[in-house]
């Protein structure tokens, strides 16, 4: 099994900042990791997704130049650096990881096998 656990949430001002964490641990293998997010009455989005090796990453156009994912190895942590928050940002983030066979990664939902139960930003007008 994988475990995944998300924190950083919080209450941010539109404009602000915030830094998300997705914390790994078990023993099954992956080689990516992607953030997801889902608003009040919608469906689950994709937002940025990273490989473990290589580094390739790919965001979502709604926060491309807003929103970097990186990652540590040694800590077996992936970031969400968000700036420049707005409103619509609002929503559960969720991390995921799987296995993929490319060398790049997807924001593609059915793609991940494995998640994190989710913490909450909130991001005021």
């Amino acid at each position: 099994q994988l475990q995944l656990v998300e924190s950083g949430g919080g209450l941010v001002s539109h404009g602000g900042s915030l830094r998300l964490s997705c914390a790994a641990s078990g023993t099954v293998d992956y080689n990516q990791v992607a953030w997801f997010r889902q608003a009040p009455g919608k469906e689950r989005e994709g937002v940025s997704c990273i490989k473990n090796r290589g580094g390739a990453t790919a965001h979502a156009d709604s926060v491309k130049g807003r929103f970097a994912i990186s990652r540590d190895g040694a800590k077996q942590t992936v970031y969400l650096q968000m700036n420049d928050l707005k409103p619509e940002d609002t929503g559960v983030y969720f991390c995921a990881a799987t296995y993929g066979h490319y060398s790049y990664c997807t924001i593609s939902e059915r793609s991940y096998a494995y998640w994190g139960q989710g913490t909450q930003v909130t991001v005021s007008s």
